[in-house]
């Protein structure tokens, strides 16, 4: 099985980054997890890692200079959807010039619960009539939205 790993790092106040690393393939049926994984040898060099900053409104103790992590979630719902779209126009050669998505977010009377999300895609300029079911089915095949309706397991270890 694959490993995926995400650092996260404290950076002052609400600033918390999450370092995400390139998937680690396993070395053999009993390979390592958590902090036990392998490592690379001394002397090569780390392999490519992706940085995602958030932060909290001011209005929460932040400094607003990024993204909160629930406003992540949401984004990343609405840019699968996207890569979604994009691939089945790019697959059938359908430009995505005026393709365009936008997620609309209710939420609960109370809580900070969201309780229905409406995705409006906006076909192309010039999209063909007969596809347009179609892409709904591409861009309901997003990912992000198929661990949401199958979550994984989630567990918290001490180190």
């Amino acid at each position: 099985m694959t490993m995926k790993f995400i650092d996260v790092t404290f950076n002052g106040g609400m600033k918390i980054d999450a370092i995400l690393h390139p998937a680690v393939p396993p070395t053999g049926a009993d390979a390592p997890t958590g902090q036990d994984a392998p490592q690379p040898a001394p002397g090569t060099p780390a392999p490519a890692s992706t940085v995602i900053r958030t932060d909290q409104p001011v209005k929460d103790g932040g400094e607003g200079t990024a993204p909160t992590p629930f406003e992540l979630f949401l984004a990343s719902l609405a840019t699968c959807a996207g890569v979604y779209a994009q691939r089945f126009c790019e697959a059938r050669k359908i430009s995505t010039e005026g393709l365009g998505i936008r997620v609309g977010c209710e939420f609960a009377p109370k809580g900070f619960q969201v309780t229905r999300m409406t995705f409006v895609v906006t076909p192309p300029q010039g999209f063909p009539d007969e596809y347009r079911d179609a892409l709904v089915r591409a861009v309901e095949l997003c990912t992000v939205k198929k661990h949401i309706m199958t979550p994984p397991a989630f567990e918290v270890v001490l180190a």
